[in-house]
């Protein structure tokens, strides 16, 4: 049992721990009581600013057999005051997660409810073997900055699953290192199944992948999301300088109900660490499919942004049926995108692709693969 304890500022764990947690937590928020932590290694300086972070309400490193439950309790991080601090930059460091498990393996989170993370919300590092399921995970739509959902980061053998997230950024964000400092740390995330969640950010996406994967995302199942009330449904994000890859990515029966883009694959995210970053780091994306796809209230249902030095390469779509809400000639927005439809999908594709019939027979090729067909007025 981890009691509850009047004026906290950091748990940690050691060892084989189960934090059995059915009370709200009650911090101290003066970020001078906080410990301050080295920053990540595959994030360089920091994240936020240079030099060490604030430490995270629950911090554990090198463990093994670690579960963390609670009857559906609530961890309540307290962030507003830090969210407030952060936009008038009175922070002298990045801020911290609130719940960060590090360099640790076989690990169990569920039946908790954590809301308004300073920043981050449960942030995996370097694990493996993890399960994360019956959560819920909360913060304001709007103002709550950077407060994603669960960021698993360079881990391997991953299940979230069976859960409810509405936050302030992303709901699900699928990193690997940022830049330069992420390619020699070397550590992709890999074999992560998500499935069974409902999601909501009115500010970025449901689920994304970046813009820090540096170190390679690969191997990723998205089974029956849905995605309501929401900026994007489903993002992958990185630029020039990253490196890295995304690779043999699955979307399996995804519904967005009011979501202004619904698929998006940007390849200009130009946010970098610093200047040592290497411009001619070019990412590869490949081998990404979309199968049984519904929606209703989308404005742009698909935009893929890929461009000259990063194509989007072998990209599939099969059974997509999405009700739209704006009336423009061309929502199914490309660029530089090599891949195909199989079967027929609503709306019409853009030009980019191949088109096949359901027995797998070419109807049309592509006439027009790198034209840019993108508008960023969304």
């Amino acid at each position: 049992m981890c009691p509850c304890l009047p004026r906290l500022s950091f748990v940690q764990i050691y060892s084989v721990s189960v934090c059995d947690f059915d009370c709200e937590k009650f911090l101290n928020q003066d970020e001078n009581y906080w410990p301050l932590m080295p920053p990540l290694p595959s994030y360089g300086y920091g994240r936020e600013r240079p030099g060490p972070r604030y430490g995270s309400l629950i911090h554990g490193q090198n463990l093994k057999d670690v579960v963390i439950t609670g009857h559906n309790g609530t961890i309540n991080g307290q962030g507003k005051r830090w969210w407030e601090k952060y936009k008038k930059k009175m922070l002298n460091y990045t801020r911290g997660p609130l719940v960060q498990i590090m360099w640790s393996r076989d690990i169990e989170i569920s039946h908790v409810t954590l809301r308004d993370s300073p920043f981050w919300t449960l942030h995996p590092y370097d694990c493996q073997n993890v399960i994360i399921r019956n959560v819920t995970i909360l913060a304001p739509s709007s103002d709550a900055p950077n407060t994603d959902g669960i960021d698993p980061d360079s881990c391997e053998n991953m299940v979230i699953e069976d859960s409810y997230i509405s936050v302030g950024d992303d709901a699900v964000a699928i990193k690997s290192g940022w830049d330069q400092y992420g390619i020699a740390y070397g550590r992709p995330s890999t074999n992560i199944l998500i499935r069974n969640l409902i999601v909501r950010s009115k500010i970025s996406a449901g689920v994304s992948i970046g813009s820090e994967m540096s170190g390679g995302v690969s191997n990723i199942t998205v089974q029956n999301l849905l995605v309501w009330n929401s900026k994007r449904g489903i993002r992958i994000k990185t630029s020039a300088g990253r490196g890295g890859y995304v690779r043999d990515i699955t979307y399996q029966n995804l519904t967005f109900d009011s979501v202004r883009v619904g698929i998006v694959i940007k390849t200009d995210y130009n946010e970098h660490p610093d200047e040592g970053y290497d411009p001619s780091a070019l990412p590869v994306i490949k081998d990404i499919s979309f199968t049984s796809i519904r929606g209703q209230g989308i404005r742009i249902p698909v935009r893929i942004y890929g461009s000259q030095e990063i194509p989007v390469r072998n990209i599939t779509f099969k059974d997509m049926l999405v009700g739209i809400s704006y009336k423009k000639k061309h929502i199914f927005q490309c660029s530089y995108v090599q891949g195909r439809v199989i079967g027929k999908i609503f709306p019409s594709p853009c030009d980019n692709l191949d088109i096949y019939d359901d027995k797998g027979r070419l109807v049309r090729p592509a006439t027009a693969r790198n034209s840019n067909d993108t508008d960023y007025d969304f």
